[in-house]
């Protein structure tokens, strides 16, 4: 396919996505020995039947359901669900019901400056709870804001719950903290009867939190050399735009949660720019769970297109796989409507890629999910910044 875009469009977006690098590395290695202690103090609290409660606004609360969603339902297999919930909604004042003193309570908020969830978080330290900033100035682990762009910064955050989320399943699984499956234990055949010692894990922990953050500088450097089917892939859009097209996002599970904030990224800009016509099909638990009961799952995304899509109209699909039935299906759909498809990948694309159901696969060649995520967070936010008018 020949450039859309021009070229000094496709410069900008691969400038940016190498700029990111370096404040990635500056971050973890900053925060990663910070971070594994944190983590087998998580641990310590799971163990005691502790759960891990999360809330933020905005576009913040896409983070709070991300790490909701990779607590409960792990993508490694034999890892444990661990109880996970997102607050975002109703947090200020949910939070004193519910509160346990051994929970973990994360609170997100662009550039840590909301004030309801920093009231938040001191609250549940004062009753004893484990709390996380991400970022804030004031927790048992804030940080500040990994950098002042604010897309850059959620970036980075979600490669640190990311390794959260990785790293406490590490020290369960040592035992340092004696934790008993009870009755449920053949499940869990890492888990052993007896704690072991951790002096020398914080360091392996620490060492691998920094070997991520690099994996993803790597991959965000192949992104970059892929620069320009991302422009044209914005530019698409942007002429379906100025006709009066409106976006649909989807993707399941941690891909829901992108969508959500791909959408909310467009609609409620976070930077000095114009807001657009962008719907999350993944926001709604109502209608996704009346399509998934009464018609079936694979039917989630493509009955919202049929009410609400229109030629000329955007799709957007988020998927790590590619070949989710409901994404497959949904595309389909889209393309025999007359929008234009977009999807976001990662593998080797699977079969949106085979299918040809995307007009721009934008692929992200990895095959561990929270690497492709993260990465396709640095996409998206591309595309946003020059669907919305650039950085603002």
């Amino acid at each position: 396919m020949n450039a859309i875009s021009d070229v000094s469009l496709s410069a900008q977006i691969s400038e940016r996505l190498l700029a990111r690098n370096g404040v990635s590395r500056t971050f973890f290695e900053r925060e990663s020995e910070r971070l594994a202690t944190v983590c087998e103090a998580m641990a310590v609290r799971f163990s005691r039947g502790g759960r891990l409660i999360a809330f933020g606004r905005g576009a913040a609360a896409t983070d709070a359901q991300h790490v909701s969603v990779e607590f409960v339902h792990p993508v490694i297999v034999g890892k444990r669900a661990l109880p996970a919930l997102d607050l975002s909604a109703t947090f200020a004042r949910a939070l004193p019901a519910i509160l346990r003193e051994a929970d973990i309570v994360v609170g997100f908020s662009n550039g840590g400056r909301d004030e309801a969830v920093r009231n938040a978080l001191s609250y549940a330290r004062s009753r004893g709870a484990l709390t996380l900033a991400l970022p804030g100035p004031a927790g048992d682990f804030a940080t500040g804001p990994p950098s002042p762009d604010a897309f850059v910064s959620q970036e980075l955050v979600e490669v640190l719950y990311h390794t959260l989320w990785e790293t406490v399943h590490v020290f369960l699984e040592h035992r340092e903290h004696g934790h008993d499956a009870g009755a449920a234990a053949f499940l869990y055949p890492f888990l052993e009867s007896r704690p072991q010692d951790t002096s020398t894990l914080l360091t392996s922990v620490a060492d691998s939190t920094r070997a991520k953050a690099s994996t993803d500088e790597r991959l965000r450097t192949e992104a970059a050399d892929a620069a320009q089917a991302i422009a044209d892939a914005a530019a698409l859009i942007r002429q379906r735009l100025d006709t009066g097209a409106t976006i649909f996002a989807f993707g399941n599970g941690g891909s829901a949660t992108d969508a959500n904030d791909f959408a909310l990224d467009c609609s409620t800009p976070l930077k000095a720019a114009r807001a657009l016509p962008a719907i999350s099909l993944s926001s709604e638990p109502a209608i996704l769970t009346a399509l998934a009961n009464d018609i079936g799952r694979d039917a989630m995304f493509l009955r919202q297109l049929i009410a609400h899509g229109r030629p000329g109209d955007v799709a957007v699909a988020i998927s790590t796989s590619g070949g989710s039935a409901n994404i497959l299906a949904a595309l389909a759909e889209a393309r025999k409507r007359g929008l234009l498809t977009v999807a976001l990948l990662g593998y080797d694309g699977g079969e949106t890629v085979r299918r040809g159901l995307a007009d721009h696969p934008l692929v992200v060649p990895c095959d561990y999910v929270p690497r492709i995520q993260e990465i396709q967070a640095s996409i998206y936010h591309g595309m946003v910044e020059e669907l919305a008018g650039g950085a603002g």
